[in-house]
């Protein structure tokens, strides 16, 4: 729950003009599966609608996962051999070519990305959230536990929705873990 509250507030602290540099800088299979998480236009305003509803069914996992893919890419890249479990020091010497290219929302939302993905460096990433000069997220203004829902008044149709979502959202969740494991594969053999 904790992860999932620091990818929250990694993707709150960034700003609509970050966003939507984010989104602009999207290839096409990035943007179509952005697209399948948002109900209207895929702008700043409908990610952000898509991540708050998205954060009960998985979705706010997928639209992190999406927009943060290809700073992932170029973090596993600059961490070479370490990228499977890197320590402290070797991920603060990969980071800042990672925030210069991409951004220090982009690198957040990336690094919460993996904590919520329980990359085996989350421990040294969600210090790094906390506490780093450049990285750490602003403080939370919300309560960290959200109401519990009523899930009694759900229809039955509206419940097995919810749960097809989180079926798909899981399998995206592997997904996206194995096409990393590949990555980071294919990084340590060049």
């Amino acid at each position: 729950m904790q992860a999932l509250g620091l990818l929250d507030r990694a993707i709150k602290a960034a700003t609509d003009e970050e966003l939507a540099a984010t989104i602009a800088a999207l290839d096409d299979d990035h943007r179509e599966g952005l697209e399948s998480f948002v109900a209207g236009d895929l702008d700043v305003d409908g990610v952000r609608a898509a991540v708050k509803t998205g954060r009960i069914d998985g979705g706010m996992e997928a639209i992190a996962a999406i927009l943060s893919d290809a700073c992932l890419a170029d973090c596993i890249e600059a961490l070479g051999d370490h990228a499977e479990s890197p320590s402290s020091d070797e991920l603060r010497e990969a980071l800042p070519g990672v925030v210069e290219q991409h951004g220090v929302a982009v690198t957040r939302i990336m690094l919460a990305s993996t904590v919520a993905g329980e990359a085996p460096a989350s421990a040294i990433i969600r210090d790094l959230l906390k506490h780093d000069d450049e990285l750490a997220l602003p403080k939370s203004e919300e309560p960290a536990m959200a109401p519990m829902l009523d899930t009694s008044k759900r229809s039955a149709d509206e419940q097995a929705v919810i749960k097809a979502k989180r079926a798909e959202a899981k399998q995206a969740k592997k997904q996206a873990a194995r096409e990393r494991k590949a990555q980071s594969a294919a990084a340590r053999r060049s």
